[in-house]
């Protein structure tokens, strides 16, 4: 009944058949292949998708965006789309930014060619799961030699009412030559909570010679349990710069991946995380170099409060004929309790010579010297807690490009520790 079900479902929404097709080969996989491998994070009991593929409530009150600017935009409230804003002169010049069906009609050949391209369907059980089961999206496409200027915005929220499963698949295709910042927002919005489960799989393609800056900021409520897979796929001279703040609220399992394909190909990856309460993060962040002289960068930076746990796993490897190729990753963790657990994990795998390579990482508490200093000022540990963490974190925020992106994670990591 099930397969069924993925069967009616492509059938409503007028899937083609390619898509059809690899929604029933992918629910074939799901039994036969493990889940992705997360070094030192036992999620394997967690309730990761419940084998539902269905639609949200219409929404009966829809929320008032009058107050937000003009940049293109996207607002979905569960598999809803309540917000399209995309100016007439990027319609002119090919831009389309829309919901995932929708743009399945518009430029069917595009999405045939790139959805699933920088994650296979039959990766590991959460890939497949996601591609039988994913029930909404949104595409962004930026043609060739496409420069713009104001930033995307793709706002996904997450009824906290709603037990449906939020699956979502965003595919962001930059065209050659093509420049664009993005930003995205995962977030819980409501009143009584339930459970809920999320496997959202992002995808950007990054085409010759093109420059992407992409940032997302992650909060999920306390009931979500969620499996995160941000996937980057690199050309010739292309980049992607990466910013992502993991604030959420309920257990999460993440990938944040970029393969570098192309010669001289390049990524940036900045993380900042926060734990707090009881739950457990783990985050996998990983460059692979394929192409000569491709350029690959982790930066990680996270802290822990009560009992919650964090994982950072920073995983560079290149490929045999990458030479020239740099791959270089730093984790660090702060800790602010003793019931806080934390690892993390440097990993360096090296098929060529004539490359460079680097890591680093430490996980640590307070310095007592720092919070003595900052207390005999006249300041009160709580406060002198949050200028320390503001600062531990500060290094790596002050790399994200987006102003409003490095203001709303100050603001996100002050109400966390706010609650203490």
């Amino acid at each position: 009944m099930t397969k069924e079900n993925i069967k009616l479902f492509s059938e409503s929404h007028a899937e083609p058949q390619w898509l059809q097709e690899l929604r029933q080969q992918a629910f074939d996989k799901i039994e036969q292949l493990e889940l992705p491998v997360i070094e030192r994070v036992k999620y394997h009991r967690w309730n990761l998708g419940d084998g539902t593929i269905t639609e949200s409530e219409p929404l009966s009150d829809i929320p008032d965006f009058t107050a937000l600017d003009n940049n293109p935009k996207l607002v979905q409230v569960g598999t809803h789309t309540v917000l399209e804003q995309l100016p007439q002169d990027l319609v002119d010049q090919g831009v389309l930014f829309t919901d995932f069906h929708t743009a399945l009609e518009e430029i069917p050949e595009i999405i045939e060619e790139f959805f699933m391209s920088s994650v296979k369907y039959d990766e590991d059980k959460l890939a497949a799961y996601h591609t039988a089961y994913f029930n909404s999206g949104a595409v962004l496409y930026v043609p060739d030699h496409v420069e713009i200027h104001q930033p995307f915005e793709g706002i996904f929220y997450q009824d906290k009412e709603s037990s449906v499963p939020f699956n979502k698949h965003i595919l962001i295709i930059a065209g050659k030559n093509s420049k664009f910042s993005y930003l995205e927002r995962l977030e819980s919005k409501g009143q009584e909570a339930v459970k809920a489960t999320a496997n959202i799989t992002v995808e950007v393609i990054a085409r010759s010679g093109s420059q992407v800056k992409f940032a997302a900021i992650d909060r999920l409520g306390e009931n979500v349990t969620a499996y995160l897979s941000r996937r980057g796929k690199v050309g010739r001279d292309a980049s992607i710069d990466w910013a992502i703040g993991v604030m959420n609220e309920g257990n999460v399992i993440a990938d944040f991946d970029s393969d570098l394909i192309g010669n001289g190909s390049h990524a940036d990856l900045k993380v900042v995380a926060l734990s707090s309460g009881r739950q457990i993060q783990g985050i996998d962040t990983r460059v692979t170099n394929y192409g000569p002289n491709s350029v690959g960068n982790i930066l990680q930076h996270g802290v822990i409060l009560e009992k919650a746990t964090l994982t950072f796993n920073g995983i560079g490897h290149i490929i045999k004929g990458a030479k020239g190729a740099d791959a270089q990753q730093e984790s660090r963790v702060l800790m602010l309790s003793d019931q806080a657990r934390s690892d993390a994990n440097p990993i360096l795998l090296i098929d060529e010579n004539d490359v460079t390579a680097g890591h680093a990482a430490s996980i640590g508490q307070v310095d007592p010297e720092d919070m003595y200093y900052l207390m005999s000022r006249g300041l009160d540990q709580a406060t002198a807690e949050r200028l320390v963490v503001r600062g531990f974190l500060g290094s790596v925020i002050v790399e994200i490009p987006v102003k409003e992106v490095r203001e709303e994670m100050i603001a996100t990591i002050e109400e966390k520790l706010s609650k203490r």
